[in-house]
């Protein structure tokens, strides 16, 4: 519906709709530049129940970034 639609553009344009998910080998070495940038940490690196390491950070847009570790 319009309604819908524009509930959505609304979200993406506040960033609270947008989730990106990038991996890597070294987890610890992308956390600690990211974080010593000025990043805004959400999540610092753990071990999920699911079997991933990973952690989150927020954009300047709102959006969720999730960096998990290639094993």
């Amino acid at each position: 519906t319009d309604d819908e639609r524009r509930t959505v553009t609304e979200m993406m344009a506040k960033g609270t709709y947008g989730m990106i998910n990038l991996s890597t080998t070294d987890l610890d070495g992308a956390f600690d530049r990211l974080k010593d940038g000025g990043a805004e940490v959400v999540q610092e690196p753990v071990e999920q129940p699911y079997g991933r390491r990973d952690c989150a950070f927020r954009d300047p847009a709102g959006n969720l970034i999730r960096i998990n570790e290639q094993r």
